[in-house]
């Protein structure tokens, strides 16, 4: 079925596609033989582009269609060089599922510790297209199937040396177009992209060679610009890829660029700069964290640099470099949305409790650059506690603060970890090149629509609302500041807006309007108060937002008894995670995990709000397994003291 029927048939059924059916970032390491890379895209059938860099050692850019290949053989173009194609017997395939390549390249493939990426576009309307034509050296039109004006559109010759040529729809001049291999500064010619503006249907091309040239093939990526118009997600209304441009201001504090969606992808090219490529499986992250950029007009290897903010609705400037943010410089870019769009159906897709000596997992057999845990697919949010041992910090991290980290139980600001970073699609997506430590538990969360989103934020010293993604009302939100020595504060539905907790402390709920302005968080804002935990000016706060989603998550309250009683979430197998907090009164923050075992009479059980010299407390009476839920029982009294009153977060 095509890509256009595709999405006619699901929109007829109340839903569209979404973002990760038809963009994937993938990385992976080299093994010199064959792979097969699993992204969720029907690159067979639909077809599509996928576009790798080599990211350890300097290599080209190598991007290969499923409009050129033919068999077993890959036909390459470079986005930094103005080589014609290329053809290399590399077993490639094209799959319902991703792609398959089989090869000794070092470019793609090379092995020890060769390190990669892949982009990978499907084709869809309203997305992403290619297009090939033979040059014929007359103005003509080239017909696409996007069914939307495009937003940029990038095109190659492929059999003779010539520059890459890019239009985008924010150039500055009506016959404008850049060179994707090259830093060069827009350029003006009608024998390029002509002065007519692409439609729906078709673009223009004129007489250059880089376009349209007697005995020259060509080859056209073409992005939309959805700009409102998209036809994604569940309710086939949603934005997945923007086009646009901002005029840099050479400060820290630059621009805020409003694409409607929190992007996973971005491209940027600024007048006399490079062209910027950064996501989130590599690392983009808000500062000071680090984000890992590519360039895709030359062959260099990853950089870190704190350039940006990530924002529920775009990105920020945060750096004067010449590259993203010079003072009025006009700078184009594509921005792609963060997925997953569609929520989650089983538990085990969104969270996973494992002990750290599970590195060996997915082909990793040393004890140093250890993953710490496991999902089976890229995580978000990683918590980690010690069973033992003198550094017994809980310790926070996530995708959006890159390798730093907070610690549950003190109040201090983020610390940098160089030894740590997220690099992974099969794992955790967290790796360490630290040992690893067999003391250690981890708790994986993956961002999903109702069920747990992630929001950096600045605050402003006065009553505000932040946005968030998560697409429902929050039942539970952690707020941090980055900055500074703050404490950490907690929202709980089971509380109330009036309230707050501190997962630092062992305090009961405390009243008090400025921390969350007397105000009951939305499906799409909280608001905040003034109090310094949550908001002071200036300062950056991460936070981290939970939902409900039936049979997956369940946040409430209850009332101890003394009693066995059972705490019924909706669930069928039982909760692999409960953390229960005491309200009324002082009480730890309890950690409960399959992975330690919920086993009646024999549970194992960590605090998080404490830190060295408080290892888990172990062959404890707490809690018992249940089907629906948890069971509390009678001899627990630190969870189930009648008639003190208990919050709790579980997990199927």
């Amino acid at each position: 079925m095509s890509g256009w029927k595709k999405l006619a048939a699901a929109s007829a059924a109340g839903g569209g596609l979404n973002v990760e059916d038809l963009f994937s970032t993938y990385l992976y390491d080299g093994n010199s033989g064959a792979q097969t890379f699993v992204n969720g895209l029907d690159l067979a059938g639909e077809g599509g582009l996928v576009w790798s860099k080599r990211r350890n050692v300097a290599a080209p850019h190598v991007l290969v269609d499923s409009e050129r290949n033919s068999g077993i053989y890959a036909k390459i173009l470079y986005s930094d060089t103005t080589q014609s194609e290329g053809t290399e017997a590399w077993n490639w395939s094209f799959n319902s599922n991703g792609y398959s390549l089989n090869t000794t390249s070092a470019e793609i493939n090379d092995t020890p510790d060769r390190e990669y990426c892949s982009w990978s576009f499907r084709k869809a309307p309203k997305f992403f297209d290619i297009v090939t034509w033979d040059g014929n050296s007359t103005a003509r039109t080239i017909s696409h199937n996007l069914g939307q004006t495009p937003g940029m559109i990038l095109v190659k010759a492929r059999n003779n040396v010539r520059e890459w040529a890019v239009w985008h729809k924010d150039l500055q001049n009506p016959n404008g177009f850049l060179r994707l291999n090259t830093t060069n500064s827009e350029s003006a010619d009608s024998a390029v992209f002509t002065t007519t503006d692409p439609t729906s249907t078709e673009f223009s091309v004129g007489t250059d060679l880089r376009v349209n040239y007697s005995s020259f093939s060509y080859v056209a990526y073409v992005f939309a610009d959805n700009n409102g118009a998209g036809e994604f997600g569940p309710d086939s209304d949603q934005d997945i890829i923007k086009c646009g441009s901002y005029t840099g201001n050479g400060s820290p504090t630059g621009p805020v660029v409003n694409v409607g969606f929190e992007p996973q992808f971005l491209l940027i090219k600024g007048s006399n700069g490079n062209w910027i490529m950064v996501d989130s499986m590599r690392g983009f992250a808000t500062k000071p964290a680090y984000s890992e950029v590519l360039q895709a007009n030359r062959t260099n290897t990853e950089n870190g640099v704190d350039w940006f903010g990530v924002t529920p609705t775009g990105f920020q400037l945060r750096d004067g470099s010449n590259d993203i943010n010079s003072s009025g410089q006009n700078y184009i870019y594509m921005a792609i949305r963060r997925g997953p769009m569609a929520a989650p159906e089983s538990a085990t897709d969104v969270f996973n409790p494992t002990y750290a000596y599970q590195y060996n997992i997915e082909g990793n057999t040393s004890s140093n650059n250890g993953i710490h845990g496991y999902l089976g697919k890229p995580t978000d949010l990683y918590l980690q506690g010690y069973l033992s041992g003198s550094s017994l910090n809980a310790i926070v991290r996530s995708r959006l603060t890159g390798g730093n980290y907070l610690i549950t139980n003190v109040a201090a600001s983020e610390t940098n970890s160089s030894t740590n970073f997220w690099d992974n699609n099969v794992a955790s997506g967290f790796v360490t090149s630290n040992s690893v430590n067999t003391s250690l538990v981890t708790w994986n969360w993956r961002r999903a629509p109702g069920y747990l989103d992630i929001v950096n934020y600045t605050g402003t010293g006065a009553n505000t609302t932040i946005d968030h993604n998560l697409g429902a009302v929050p039942t539970m939100m952690w707020i941090k500041c980055r900055d500074s020595q703050e404490e950490w504060c907690i929202y709980h539905s089971g509380v109330g807006a009036t309230k707050f907790l501190n997962l630092n402390q062992n305090y009961g709920a405390q009243t008090n309007s400025q921390r969350w302005n007397n105000t009951t968080p939305t499906d799409t804002q909280f608001s905040l108060g003034s109090h310094r935990d949550v908001n002071r000016n200036g300062q950056t706060y991460i936070a981290y937002l939970f939902g409900e989603v039936s049979g997956i998550s369940k946040m409430g309250a209850y009332t101890g008894t003394g009693n066995t009683q059972v705490i019924d979430c909706g669930f069928t197998s039982g909760a692999r995670f409960v953390l229960i907090k005491r309200t009324d009164g002082t009480s730890d923050w309890f950690v409960f995990d399959t992975a330690r075992g919920i086993t009646s009479g024999n549970v194992s059980r960590l605090m998080l709000n404490l830190g060295a010299g408080y290892p888990a407390v172990t062959n404890t009476n707490f809690i018992n397994p249940n089907n629906s839920g948890f069971e509390l029982t009678a001899g627990g009294s630190a969870v189930n003291e009648t008639p003190r009153t208990y919050v709790f977060y579980a997990i199927a």
